[in-house]
């Protein structure tokens, strides 16, 4: 059973001493009753109030965010504009932190997983589960004719890596758009596959996460999912 300040500040309500002011002003309620102790036991999150109102989300997150370009997927503000900063400030404040579910670069938009369930990250990043992404891609040329052979080779090898990349599926759509769906994640990797073949990528989408689409959300927004969606 968690302690009250602990719960509450692990839920993003502010560090353990202002959830400890929280309490001393009477603002908090355990089982209908004002609570006069921070340290105290929680047996039932559903019987804590503040300010009269149940606890934000006091389960784990999981959401499902249309990344716009021109955001990062970091926490270090000098990085610039976040995908975080399109969260309240009372998830942005939880521990353990909202994190992203692999990353999409700065320019890249699609569908980014964010959670605080850290064996979720896990399972969900681990090569060895598999999970099929599929990105929509637009390049500078026109594509080679050898390219989804190549791709589905699993002989590939990015500059400076030793380990082939695991076969992944090209659908070309145009001269110069395909779309690859991949079931790992290496360091810009998509943009650096089509690099090896002289391609460089000048639009870049993440349209399915596993069986997970954007249908319905729009781009800067989220939807919430439960975390046996994924």
């Amino acid at each position: 059973m968690p302690r009250l300040d602990q719960l509450l500040a692990s839920l993003g309500y502010g560090s353990r001493r202002e959830v400890r002011h929280l309490v001393d002003a009477g603002r908090v309620t355990v089982d209908a009753k004002v609570a006069n102790d921070a340290g105290c036991k929680v047996r039932e999150l559903h019987a804590v109030l503040v300010d009269g109102l149940p606890l934000d989300h006091p389960e784990p997150l999981l959401l499902m965010l249309h990344k716009p370009a021109g955001l990062v997927c970091s926490h270090d503000p000098r990085e610039g504009p976040s995908v975080y900063d399109l969260l309240p400030s009372r998830w942005r404040a939880r521990n353990p932190q909202v994190t992203s579910v692999g990353r999409l670069d700065k320019d890249t938009t699609g569908l980014l997983l964010l959670t605080d369930e850290s064996s979720l990250v896990h399972r969900l990043t681990s090569p060895k589960h598999k999970v099929p992404k599929v990105y929509e891609v637009e390049v500078d040329t026109d594509l080679p004719t050898c390219l989804a052979q190549e791709f589905a080779s699993g002989a590939m090898r990015l500059p400076g890596e030793d380990k082939p990349c695991e076969p992944a599926e090209l659908v070309q759509t145009g001269p110069r758009r395909a779309t690859v769906t991949l079931t790992e994640g290496r360091y810009h990797q998509v943009k650096r596959m089509f690099a090896v073949h002289g391609c460089g990528v000048t639009k870049l989408h993440r349209s399915r996460f596993g069986a997970l689409n954007l249908d319905g959300v729009a781009p800067g927004t989220w939807r919430e999912l439960a975390l046996d969606a994924v």
